[in-house]
This record gives structure tokens, C-alpha cells and sequence, in this order.
């Protein structure tokens, strides 16, 4: 990155990165990369298509899976592209505008996803403390409205940040940690006064990552003391059984992040390469591995898949 000393502008021009020292073979590095992306739309699409046109998912665990879908989707849009672009094409350079939308669609469909977790864990928790009341409580009604407010709240908090950016000023040509655009690491490029957008990014993540991850945990609190309150054995496990899959998918979620954080702090300036694979793996990861989970473990989502597939060969 040029020196704050330098030349500035109100819309500079930004520089992905690909893999540090890397260069000459990023193209082999990155195939991997790319195919999670496109099982990661496919398997997405794939069950977004299963749970709209077969009426026996028309559950409120599946219409979640079905919101959980399409903020993968999102996401994969958000950041595939430019991936592209630098893997495949060498193109390095993003315009400001370009790389403003695209931080505010990462960091929304993330905050999406987050809320939708949450609203999967309050489906779990409704299902087991009272399964008699679980229709009346999680009727499609209700559904949409949690649906619609997880997105207003994704777009109100993240609206802001790229509203904000537009009176700081850059060097010419600035040159970003990853291959796509963040808010932190835009603003840690800016020369100008920053002390506004930091604040507003730790309100957005506050309300939104830390807030949601706290609310699930205090779900699985609740729900664990229902189940230890279950006296067969049997029920017990059959209860927890019904949480697996939406435990597996929110570690999948939030762990990766965990890990690029420590990583960022520890060992960032040591593996550089490292650090931006954990950057675009803490993205890719979570949607390749939430179709995969749910296809595993849900009985009736393989029943969906055959009952589709035997329609087809029919």
C-alpha cells in the first residue's frame, strides 16, 4: 500500500490479494477453492429446490434450512466473483464503489445466516419444551415476519458502513488483505479520521455475531436443562438427536471465524499464505458443509432426494 504521505482520493482503487508467494501457482492453489464454491451453489440450490416444490418439507425446520440456503447462496455470489477475477484472470484491480457493495453483501448475508441460526435454535428449543404448542408457536406467519426481520436487521446495520467510507480518504491505490472486500480491512487502509466507522462496525457486530452467538448459547442452556428433566433415557437422546444437525452447522459457522481471529493476532505476518486461505475457507466453508450436514442427517431431506430422483427416472 502507498504511504498516507502520498497522493489521496475520495475513490481510490484496490488491489486484491491472492496467496503470498504463491503467485506462479495460484491458479493449481485455488482449484479447490473454486470447486467448494460450485458444489457449495449447487447443493445449496439443490435444496431450496427440494424444500419449495415437495410438500412434505413444508416444516418450519426445513423452511429455516430453506432461509439457511439462501444466505449461503448470497454469500457464494458475494465472493466467488472476484475470486474468479484474480485466480483465473489476474485482474487484480477493484474500483471503490465495486468494493463497497461487496463488503456490505459479505457482511450482510453473514449477519443473515447468523440470525437464521438463531431462529433455528429457537425452532429446537419451542420443539422440545412444548411439541404440543410447536405448530401454533412457529406458524408460517411467524416465520416470515423472523424471516423479514433478520433481513431488515442484516441491512440496517450494515447500510452505514458504506455510506461512511465515502468521506474517508485512500492512497491512490490501496491494497487489501484478502480477495474480497471487509470493512475492517478497509478501514484499516483509509489516512482519514476513522474513529467513526470503527464504532459503528463493533455496534454492527455486537448486535449481530456476538448478540445471536450469545442467544444461542443460552438456547442450548434451556434446552439441555428440558432434556436432563426428561425421565426416560430413550426420549433423552431422541430429544438431542434432534439438535445435531443445527449444533454441527452453528461450530461450522462460528468456529472458523474463532480461528482466523487467533490467527490474525498469532501468526498472520508469519504464513501470510495461511492466513488467506483461513480467509476464504471461514467463508466457503459453512456453505459446502451445511447441505452436506443436513443431507446426512436428515432423514426426511434423503427421503425428498429419492422421492425427487424416482420421479425423474419415472
Amino acid at each position: 500500500m502507498l504511504s498516507c504521505n502520498t497522493t489521496t482520493s475520495a475513490h481510490p482503487t484496490f488491489l486484491l490479494t491472492g496467496f503470498p508467494g504463491l503467485e506462479a501457482s495460484q491458479h493449481w492453489v485455488s482449484i479447490p477453492i473454486n470447486l467448494i464454491c460450485i458444489v457449495s451453489i449447487l447443493g445449496n440450490s439443490i435444496v431450496l429446490f427440494l424444500i419449495r416444490t415437495d410438500p412434505a418439507l413444508h416444516e418450519p425446520m426445513f423452511i429455516f434450512l430453506s432461509m439457511l440456503a439462501a444466505s449461503d447462496l448470497g454469500l457464494c455470489a458475494s465472493t466467488f466473483p472476484t475470486m474468479v477475477r484474480l485466480f483465473w484472470l489476474g485482474v487484480r484491480e477493484l474500483p471503490f464503489d465495486l468494493c463497497a457493495a461487496q463488503m456490505f453483501f459479505i457482511h450482510a448475508f453473514t449477519y443473515v445466516e447468523s440470525g437464521v441460526l438463531l431462529a433455528m435454535a429457537l425452532d429446537r428449543f419451542v420443539a422440545i419444551r412444548d411439541p404440543l404448542r410447536y405448530a401454533t408457536v412457529l406458524t408460517h406467519s411467524a416465520m416470515a415476519q423472523m424471516g423479514a426481520a433478520i433481513l431488515v436487521r442484516a441491512v440496517l446495520l450494515n447500510l452505514p458502513a458504506p455510506i461512511l467510507l465515502r468521506r474517508l480518504f485512500f492512497p491512490q491505490i490501496s491494497v487489501l488483505s484478502h480477495c474480497y472486500c471487509l470493512h475492517c480491512d478497509l478501514v484499516g487502509l483509509a489516512c482519514s479520521d476513522t474513529h467513526i466507522n470503527s464504532l459503528v462496525g463493533l455496534v454492527s457486530i455486537l448486535f449481530s455475531l456476538c448478540l445471536d452467538s450469545s442467544l444461542i448459547m443460552v438456547s442450548y442452556a434451556l434446552i439441555l436443562r428440558t432434556v436432563l428433566g426428561i425421565a426416560s433415557p430413550g426420549e433423552r437422546l431422541k430429544a438431542l438427536n434432534t439438535c445435531v444437525s443445527h449444533l454441527c452447522i452453528v461450530l461450522i459457522f462460528y468456529l472458523p471465524k474463532m480461528g482466523l481471529s487467533v490467527l490474525h493476532r498469532v501468526e498472520k505476518h508469519s504464513y501470510p499464505a495461511l492466513a488467506v486461505l483461513m480467509a476464504n475457507l471461514h467463508f466457503l466453508v459453512p456453505p459446502f458443509m451445511n447441505p452436506i450436514v443436513y443431507c446426512i442427517k436428515s432423514k426426511q431431506i434423503r427421503q425428498g432426494l429419492l422421492r425427487r430422483f424416482l420421479q425423474q427416472k419415472g
